[in-house]
């Protein structure tokens, strides 16, 4: 079916599989912050604020600075900002459409504690505020779902991070030369090569059906998080996750109560960047739980350096759901519901 290019077409009308190329040009893609009133101050903690996928490139910058860098990060996905805030802090709030509520939410409150605030969206009130109120922000380039431009989201995060002196520019640099090695490894998935010799497609095929259970290590854990957001909004499916070690302190034992033939599909996002004792624990639960839980699916991560893994794992993550999502017979691009949702709050 997924070698059928007249039903990709007609199932993927948005042409998702087509614009997963764009990921490529967001590697590249030059941020500019639009500068309002910065003073430079002694920032002692930062403080991500988004939802969903907007949020995802805070949990990477998290991962990608966090064996380093000299400051504590928090990602927060919700209305409020941690009691510890005020005017030593760097909060960045995050909304692709510049409009959720919770981020919206956050804004306000860093605004009232006196921290120092910038903004990233596409538009909406989020960017109208901050040029409202003179504060350092980034427009990222419309037209795509937020869980498409996580890599526009991770340039801009990373830039606003260099634009306060809190990292170099390495880390941005590395994206953009990451994508012309990407572009390769994704020509590997295109809807024009056959499942015979498609990962994305087999790994597809492979999960269609069940509910995916994604997991990985500490340092590749958004990852996991990214593949059940694809899996949720592409291809409309029920998706977890979770990350090792904390996994073995209490879902492994969840599963012990579980027949194998439950409709699960295990799949394991492995690095060779991870601490071998994560690697060990995955393959010791797998064989503690043979009988118990589906034998896990493992997903081996591509990429020296893990900016370029969390690259890799984001792209392969959107084809298989949409490829997933075509096998649903479900348009993997609209989220009628949420739109619902957020109608029937305001």
């Amino acid at each position: 079916m997924l070698d059928d290019l007249n039903l990709l077409k007609q199932r993927d009308p948005g042409d998702c599989l087509g614009a997963i190329k764009h990921v490529i040009d967001q590697t590249k893609y030059e941020i500019e912050v639009e500068s309002g009133d910065f003073e430079p101050f002694e920032a002692r903690n930062v403080v991500l604020a988004g939802m969903g996928g907007s949020a995802l490139a805070a949990d990477m910058v998290n991962v990608l600075t966090g064996g380093w860098l000299h400051l504590p990060v928090e990602v927060v996905k919700g209305y409020n900002l941690p009691g510890y805030v005020g005017p030593n802090t760097l909060v960045i709030a995050i909304s692709h459409s510049g409009n959720t509520e919770e981020t919206l939410s956050c804004y306000t409150q860093a605004k009232e504690k006196g921290c120092t605030l910038a903004a990233m969206s596409t538009g909406g009130k989020l960017i109208d505020l901050a040029a409202s109120d003179n504060l350092p922000h980034v427009r990222v380039p419309s037209g795509s779902q937020p869980r498409m431009s996580t890599v526009y989201h991770l340039r801009g995060l990373l830039k606003l991070l260099q634009h306060f002196q809190i990292i170099d520019n390495d880390l941005y640099d590395h994206v953009a030369k990451s994508g012309d090695w990407l572009f390769k490894e994704v020509a590997a998935w295109a809807p024009e090569v056959k499942q015979e010799e498609n990962y994305a497609k087999q790994l597809a095929e492979q999960f269609i059906g069940k509910t995916p259970v994604f997991y990985a290590g500490q340092l590749t854990w958004p990852l996991a998080y990214k593949w059940k957001i694809s899996w949720n909004e592409s291809a409309k499916n029920v998706a977890f996750c979770n990350q090792y070690p904390e996994f073995n302190h209490n879902e492994f034992i969840g599963w012990s109560s579980h027949p194998v033939e439950k409709p699960f599909a295990v799949v394991d996002l492995r690095s060779q960047l991870e601490m071998p004792r994560i690697r060990e624990r995955m393959e010791l639960s797998d064989r503690l739980l043979s009988g118990m839980r589906p034998k896990a699916s493992v997903v081996e991560l591509k990429g020296e350096a893990l900016v370029e893994q969390l690259l890799w794992g984001l792209a392969l993550g959107d084809m298989v759901s949409i490829y997933a999502a075509i096998l649903n017979n479900v348009n993997p691009e609209p989220v009628p519901l949420v739109e619902k949702l957020k109608k029937e709050l305001s």
